[in-house]
């Protein structure tokens, strides 16, 4: 079985690219894994000698084959290579190009457009709540604020403080309305 892969060129920038180039003889330095060159194999029940060295010959000629392949693939990568760099694209550039398309392809997506439309559902639904409960503090604080338990207790601190500031700014000891004995002009503490 001849096949056409005895004759290709694997130069890229070769004006025979692809045409009746002969490379049989630069395979023979590349090793080849799982090769079948050891014929003291014994032979599977049911194949003949003849059948077995036409499966050898065979899988000798595929081998060869993947290995032109990888040469050829090897030689293109390089070919692209040199163009990238020629055309001032960098991997980096690349990943970066790949993230932002992948990035736009996210932000037009069904999915990013559903969730994007909740959060922001959920965020003034939590805004107005928000808003609410201030509104309720507020008002309970003014309530309290107001009753009479709150006044007493505001009074006696006002009490208190005339009792601990002491004096005035002119000197002159202040008590409390109700207090009968005189304020300390220095107190202890």
């Amino acid at each position: 079985i001849d096949t056409e892969r005895d004759h290709l060129d694997i130069n890229l920038n070769s004006p025979n690219k692809g045409l009746g180039v002969d490379h049989s003889d630069s395979l023979s330095d590349v090793p080849v894994e799982g090769a079948v060159g050891n014929s003291a194999n014994p032979l599977p029940p049911g194949l003949t000698e003849e059948e077995a060295e036409e499966l050898r010959i065979e899988l000798t000629k595929v081998e060869e084959e993947i290995n032109t392949l990888r040469q050829v693939l090897s030689a293109k990568e390089r070919h692209a290579t040199e163009l990238k760099r020629k055309l001032g694209l960098s991997p980096l550039n690349e990943l970066r190009q790949n993230l932002t398309k992948s990035w736009q392809d996210v932000q037009t997506s069904n999915a990013y457009k559903k969730t994007q439309e909740t959060l922001s559902q959920a965020g003034q639904k939590t805004s107005a709540a928000l808003t609410t409960v201030g509104t309720a503090i507020s008002r309970k604080l003014g309530d309290m604020r107001n009753s009479a338990t709150f006044k007493s207790f505001e009074d006696k601190m006002g009490n208190l403080k005339y009792k601990v500031v002491g004096t005035r700014g002119n000197g002159e000891a202040v008590s409390s309305p109700t207090d009968t004995t005189p304020t300390q002009e220095n107190p202890p503490f």
